[in-house]
């Protein structure tokens, strides 16, 4: 018997209020008699709130079944779902999850469509449905729902057959799909079928293809890096003691700090990009400071090499400038970061500006340590060469390169700066000069500096055609807040939740620079740190998608709820999750 079409709904999207913020989102539908015009990117009279996660041409039509409506009833115990209570445009008698396959084709009304992915949850269908943990739900049961891809426009209305003309290759459901993207139990030989799906959305392709690399490898305990790459586990667990054993003035403003082991115990070689965090105490009767700090040198099992900048009225670059001293000990945390050199044979880019060298220059040392035949470029800014670190170090190690190139600007160079000698040229790094200089747009980029910096030049990158897998960014400080549909409000800089402090451990948000206690009123860390206003990254707050998934540098976590999948060793969800003891986190 066809499966048949019972509501076709529709919705604009609108302005609501949650938690006290403004959310902007299209997860509001109602039923609407007639016909109704299928268009490559939705129906009429629809919309979208947040097209960065849903809408486009993969996720032009949302389909939800009646079948999943009665098991939701009686799951729930509720009877009041209205058709488009799940964000739907179709709800459907028929096309069950376990048996619609992706790359299936369906004619609907005039309208030819395609099943291009299953559903990706977000907390606004917790919000819709009044169920803050529906987004969990959907997947942990099996029940996301899936995208039409609209193929050929036409007309629909309800009471239309649905009608299957063909079938999706290699016959992989849609909550097999799904399960494999969130849930533990995949096979490499599930995620090499859906690869070869030329209907699945390039998304979900996105994310299978670090999966199946993890799968090949044998190294299925790492996390889920198909949602949150993450690189090797920490090497060893919270902070380890260190010694300075060197300190050396790389510029006007930037000094090098070596670090040894304190004991017999060698380091470990960390990859090549990767950062520390140091804990500091300033003073004798405050709270020690955290900050991360990118290696500068080659990866060594001997010592470690951070060089810091110091800042205007910076708590923790003012007494490492001016009260570290040679055999002084500092508390250090094992290396971590995903900004490290990948391998490969394309021309490799290492693009920074001011202390933004450290990470990349520590890329050239290995490669030039393995005499890389990659076609490599330096391209550095500075204002002078007084503020010019590493000019020696690199120009010697550019030497070992036989495809180096460098290319350095001064932004205001002094009367005694020899161009063509100390730089190449005045002014900042621009996209229009990378263009000048012929950089091949086929290179992996490594970017480095200010926020302003790599805003203009990832985004000028784009415009010259470059992929934007192919380009990596590291920031210093406090990352990019990620909340999806929430309108932008000016923030004040991370503080204290306001009230009386709490009764619990300490949680200690390093990038942030701020130390606070735990209130047990806060149901996760992720609710503490927006009262703090630490920028926090997130999309469906109940463990399932890992956007929230970031280091815990020291201590441990319990989860309610539990999340579907766990995150990579040495990291936690803080979407879900409750300090046991004092914990610092790389936000």
């Amino acid at each position: 018997m066809p499966a048949k079409l019972v509501s076709v709904n529709v919705g604009l999207p609108r302005d609501i209020t949650w938690r006290g913020q403004i959310v902007h989102t299209g997860i509001w539908k109602n039923s609407t008699p007639g016909r109704v015009m299928a268009r490559k990117l939705n129906l009429d009279g629809d919309g979208q709130g947040d097209l960065a996660g849903h809408g486009g041409l993969h996720r032009a039509v949302m389909v939800y079944q009646l079948e999943s409506y009665q098991y939701w009833q009686r799951e729930l115990g509720r009877n009041n779902f209205l058709y488009g209570h799940f964000g739907e445009n179709f709800t459907v008698d028929g096309l069950p999850d376990a048996e619609v396959c992706i790359g299936d084709r369906y004619r609907v009304g005039s309208a030819l469509f395609e099943v291009s992915q299953p559903r990706v949850t977000c907390y606004r269908v917790g919000i819709r449905t009044d169920d803050p943990q529906m987004a969990a739900k959907l997947v942990a049961h099996h029940r996301p729902g899936f995208y039409f891809r609209v193929l050929e426009e036409g007309e629909v209305g309800a009471g239309d057959e649905i009608i299957k003309v063909a079938d999706g290759p290699e016959r992989l459901s849609v909550a097999e799909i799904d399960a494999m993207l969130y849930l533990r139990g995949r096979t490499r030989e599930q995620l090499e079928r859906a690869l070869r799906i030329p209907s699945l959305s390039e998304g979900w392709k996105s994310s299978f293809r670090p999966l199946l690399h993890q799968e090949t490898k044998g190294s299925a305990t790492q996390g889920n890096p198909g949602l949150a790459p993450s690189g090797p586990p920490p090497a060893w667990p919270g902070f380890r003691t260190l010694r300075v054993s060197r300190i050396a003035r790389e510029s006007s403003s930037v000094t090098s700090l070596e670090l040894a082991p304190s004991d017999e115990r060698p380091l470990v070689a960390a990859l090549p990009g990767q950062f520390i965090v140091l804990r500091i105490k300033t003073a004798p009767d405050g709270p020690p400071v955290m900050r991360n700090y990118s290696l500068s040198d080659l990866p060594s099992t001997d010592h470690y090499r951070v060089s810091i900048k110091q800042e205007t009225n910076g708590v923790a670059s003012t007494y490492l400038h001016n009260k570290i001293a040679v055999g002084d000990l500092l508390d250090v945390a094992a290396p971590r970061g995903t900004f490290t050199l990948q391998p490969g044979g394309n021309p490799v880019v290492l693009l920074s500006a001011g202390v933004g060298a450290t990470p990349v220059l520590a890329m050239l040392h290995a490669l030039a340590n393995e005499a890389s035949t990659r076609e490599v470029w330096w391209l550095f800014g500075a204002r002078n060469r007084e503020d010019h670190p590493f000019a020696e170090e690199s120009r010697a190690l550019l030497k070992r390169l036989p495809n180096g190139k460098s290319y350095i600007w001064y932004s205001r160079p002094s009367s005694q700066d020899r161009p063509g000698v100390d730089f190449d040229a005045s002014g900042r790094i621009a996209i229009a000069a990378l263009e000048k200089i012929a950089v091949p747009i086929d290179a992996d980029f490594y970017l480095c500096g200010p926020s302003a910096f790599l805003r203009d030049l990832t985004a000028g990158l784009g415009t010259l055609g470059v992929s934007a897998d192919r380009v990596h960014a590291e920031i210093f400080g406090a990352g990019k807040p990620t909340t999806p549909g929430i309108a932008a409000t000016p923030h004040p800089p991370p503080h204290p939740p306001e009230g009386p402090a709490g009764p619990g451990p300490r949680v200690s948000f390093a990038r942030s620079g701020l130390n606070v206690s735990w209130d047990p009123k806060f149901p996760s860390l992720l609710d503490l740190a927006e009262a703090c206003d630490v920028p926090v990254r997130w999309a469906c707050r109940t463990g399932v998608c890992h956007t929230c998934e970031s280091g815990l540098i020291s201590g441990s976590v319990a989860y309610q709820p539990e999340p579907l999948e766990p995150s990579a060793p040495g990291n936690l969800l803080i979407c879900c999750s409750q300090p046991q003891g004092d914990v610092v986190i790389d936000l």
